[in-house]
């Protein structure tokens, strides 16, 4: 039959007690191996990779915002000036409006007394034949 069911139970806590004391044994080397200076030496290293890469992230973030606020200044500044621009446009479109509303109103006045002017005439001339007629 297979040796491990005629196993007794001192030669089970024998076997447990050897898989206990390896498994001490490997984690004792392990705790070794991880406070060697090698093992400290790469976990240096690898801080100093992180501290320089989150440099790098940190200058890269800043030189895109700097970049961002110039170009938000730069629109800013353009809307500014295309708004000027169209403020000057209209100021002088109402008063090219106001200036031709002016000499309309000047021609209007002027044939007007025209008019009256023809219209006196008119009845000047009647009463002067009248006059002449009697």
């Amino acid at each position: 039959m297979n040796r491990s069911k005629n196993a007794d139970f001192a030669e089970r806590l024998s076997t447990a007690a050897d898989a206990k004391k390896a498994q001490l044994e490997r984690a004792a080397r392990a705790r070794s191996a991880a406070e060697s200076p090698t093992a400290v030496e790469r976990r240096r290293a690898r801080e100093e990779v992180r501290v320089a890469r989150d440099a790098r992230i940190a200058e890269r973030t800043a030189t895109k915002l700097a970049i961002e606020a110039q170009q938000a200044a730069a629109l800013a500044a353009a809307q500014a000036t295309e708004a000027a621009a169209r403020e000057a446009a209209l100021k002088a479109e109402q008063e090219a409006r106001d200036m031709e509303f002016a000499e309309r109103a000047a021609r209007e006045a002027t044939m007007e007394a025209e008019r009256q002017a023809a219209r006196d005439a008119r009845y000047a001339a009647r009463k002067a034949r009248k006059r002449k007629g009697r």
